[in-house]
This record gives C-alpha cells, sequence and structure tokens, in this order.
C-alpha cells in the first residue's frame, strides 16, 4: 500500500507585510480511502501585482481540497486535477470580477500534486514548481509559465540570459485573469525513497536547485528540511513569501491498467 510522510512550511519573509502564498493538502483517513482517493498536496502563491493576492491563492486551496474531499471513488487523477484547476480559476476570477470598485482583477500561481497506488500526479498553472529528487539526482517536474521561460524554449534567450531576464518575474499563464485556464499535467512512477517538493518562487528564485539537494541530501527529518529551505531563502534577503511542501515516498503499491482499470502487480 501507498505509505508517505510529509511537512509543509509557509513564511511571510523578510520583506513583505503579508503572506500571499498559502498551502493546504487532503490526507486519507483510512486504509479504503488511501486506495480509493489517495492523497492531494496544494499550493499556491498570490500575485502582487494584483489586489488581494492573499485572498486568490487561499480560494483558490480552499476550492481544490474541498473539490478533491468530494470525488468519487476510483477517480483518475490525471483527468481529475485539470478541472480541479478550472474550477479553481473560476472561482478566483469570479471573486475578482466581484469587486471591481477595489482592485478588480485578482491572481494566483497554483501547483498539485495527487498519489495513489505507484504514481503521483502533478498539475499546476503558474511558476510554482514541482521537484523529485531520487538517488542523489533533482529533476525539475514543472514548467515555469513565466516570459524568460518561453523566450527561452523558443531560443530568443540562453539560459543564464533567461535566469537573468526581469522575464523571469512575468507570468503568461495565472488562475483568475481569464474565464479558462489551461494547465499542464503529468504523471510519473513513483519509488520508496523518493522526495517530491512543491515551492513557491520565494524559494527557487532564490536558493539553487544544487541547495536545496545538499539541504535535503543532510537533513532526513523533513520539518527541519523544510524550516532549513526556509531560512535559506530568508538569509538571502526574504524579499519574498516562500513555501515548501516535502513528500517522501515510504512505500508504494505497484499497479497496471487493463482498459482504464487499475488492478494490483505481484
Amino acid at each position: 500500500m501507498l505509505d508517505l510522510e510529509f511537512a509543509e512550511l509557509s513564511d511571510t519573509g523578510r520583506v513583505r507585510k503579508q503572506n500571499e502564498d498559502c498551502v493546504g493538502h487532503v490526507l486519507p483517513s483510512t486504509p479504503g480511502q488511501v486506495e480509493a482517493h489517495g492523497w492531494l498536496f496544494a499550493l499556491a502563491d498570490g500575485l502582487g501585482g494584483h489586489e488581494h493576492g492573499e485572498k486568490a491563492s487561499r480560494l483558490a486551496i480552499e476550492t481544490v481540497t474541498h473539490g478533491f474531499r468530494k470525488i468519487p471513488k476510483g477517480v483518475m487523477h490525471v483527468s481529475l486535477l485539470p478541472k480541479l484547476v478550472q474550477q479553481a480559476n473560476q472561482a478566483v476570477y469570479d471573486a475578482g470580477n466581484a469587486e471591481p470598485k477595489r482592485g478588480g482583477r485578482m491572481g494566483t500561481t497554483l501547483v498539485l500534486c495527487a498519489l495513489r497506488f505507484d504514481s503521483a500526479v502533478i498539475s499546476h498553472v503558474g511558476d510554482s514548481r514541482c521537484y523529485l529528487f531520487r538517488n542523489g539526482l533533482c529533476s525539475l517536474l514543472t514548467h515555469d509559465h513565466t516570459m524568460a521561460n518561453e523566450q527561452l524554449r523558443l531560443g530568443i534567450l540562453g539560459r543564464e540570459d533567461a535566469s537573468e531576464s526581469i522575464g523571469r518575474h512575468v507570468l503568461t499563464r495565472c488562475l483568475g485573469s481569464e474565464m479558462f485556464v489551461a494547465a499542464d499535467t503529468l504523471t510519473v512512477n513513483i519509488f520508496p525513497g523518493d522526495l517530491l517538493l512543491l515551492c513557491s518562487d520565494g524559494l527557487h528564485g532564490y536558493v539553487t536547485d544544487a541547495e536545496m539537494q545538499r539541504t535535503l541530501d543532510r537533513e532526513l527529518d523533513l520539518n527541519a528540511a523544510a524550516a532549513e529551505l526556509v531560512s535559506a531563502a530568508n538569509q538571502k534577503g526574504g524579499h519574498d513569501n516562500v513555501s515548501v511542501q516535502l513528500i517522501r515516498i515510504r512505500s508504494v503499491q505497484r499497479m497496471g491498467l487493463y482498459r482504464g482499470r487499475p488492478y494490483r502487480l505481484l
């Protein structure tokens, strides 16, 4: 049976007056729910350039966690998560347009990670990220929806120029700006010992992938590791809110699919 441990931490940082990040999760309460529903982890970063960033991120997290709790038994995460992202987008969009005299638009990034059997499904919009750490290697699973990253993909900028470009802070996709949003969704097989990291740009914008790797290789306790990552971002200025979720896989349940239905592998 799939088994995991997790830790999460969100911090205002040293510069901003309020925390516009928000984190949330849904945990199975019985062995039956482990197989029928699995786990959900969610992280959102409200946009500081828009009004009510704190409200937008909180609303996004509340929408997806509420929706995940109501799913029927056995729903495939790969089809579910993009729908939850769209529901969150609609909620943020409606809330922003309901307050035109107080700033109108609201916006937020969102990254979701759902786990069941031997798979993790990640769905995201914006530049909040999901990493996979396995056997001493770090893999970025998400693709930042930023101007600089699009210019890198098109060959307009090199990797070093993109990492320093002002466009790295300009989102090309977020929740709340339009009535519909397209989420990028992928599935990865997970193995015992794997470590997944969800984070806002308050972490990855200041702490390098190599620094994250060294911290996670050195610190086995997830709560301590989360605190150390947040502290590292704050030591580099703490210019942004910083949030992390760490998920360590203890064991998995190997599954196959036959005509769209999962079955247990011996």
